[in-house]
């Protein structure tokens, strides 16, 4: 893991960018440690520097936990193969078109779960490894797809917090019964790109004995701030 970046926030927050091999992550601790780590995913595509992912990001670092992110490949600013731009395309064309679009997801969000797992399990050595940062680990993200497939690959991944804002291929929906640990489910119930009733299925798949849904009015991003801290509380349980 090789920092390229470092900058101390006001709070206290110290803010790492780094490179893993291929890699592009960022890394945001405490003040003060020993910290459990909680890998921090954005939604399939959107960059780890999304304003809204930051401050997410940096407001859960501050609770004193240490925050892992990464970029998929083809997000943020890694390159994007002819193919990825391809079916980027396509789904741009469906859905300007009102056409269906869960089989172009499928066939988009399925490969890039298989392909980030691995990189995701590369970070989380990693970040261990560095002095500070306890083995207790959560993942907090709206990438539930990649959340699914690493609750149930990575038994050091004590609680997880999923945002219901995502595709989430056939693959993993089998999966969610595999998955038993503590869970917090954000769902918008006005989210316009989102089935709601698929979310709600969903979250009856899992197979946690703890497992809360917290469902709020209002579109995709109109999440309430509360439950940030609300998040944060339930990581708390869990991990501290």
């Amino acid at each position: 893991m090789h920092f390229t970046s470092e900058n101390r926030l006001d709070d206290g927050v110290l803010e790492r960018a780094f490179t893993l091999g291929e890699i592009p992550g960022t890394l945001w601790t405490p003040g003060s440690g020993p910290a459990p780590l909680v890998l921090m995913s954005h939604n399939n595509g959107l960059p780890k520097a999304d304003p809204r992912f930051v401050a997410r990001a940096r407001y859960t670092a501050s609770r004193g936990y240490a925050v892992a992110a990464i970029d998929a490949a083809g997000c943020g600013d890694r390159p994007r193969s002819a193919a990825d731009e391809q079916v980027r395309a396509e789904l741009r064309r469906a859905l300007q078109a009102g056409e269906p679009t869960d089989e172009i997801f499928e066939s988009f969000i399925g490969p890039l779960v298989e392909n980030a797992v691995p990189e995701w399990l590369t970070t989380l050595d990693a970040v261990l490894g560095l002095p500070g940062i306890s083995g207790r680990v959560g993942y907090s993200g709206g990438w539930t797809a990649l959340g699914i497939r690493l609750a149930v690959a990575e038994p050091r991944i004590a609680a997880a917090g999923f945002f219901a804002g995502g595709f989430v291929p056939r693959a993993q929906r089998e999966e969610a019964r595999q998955v038993t640990i503590p869970l917090l489910f954000l769902l918008q119930w006005d989210d316009e790109g989102n089935p709601r009733q698929r979310a709600l299925d969903l979250f009856d798949a899992f197979g946690s004995k703890e497992k809360t849904l917290h469902a709020n009015l209002g579109g995709h991003t109109g999440t309430p701030g509360f439950e940030l801290e609300d998040g944060c509380r339930f990581l708390d349980r869990h991990l501290k």
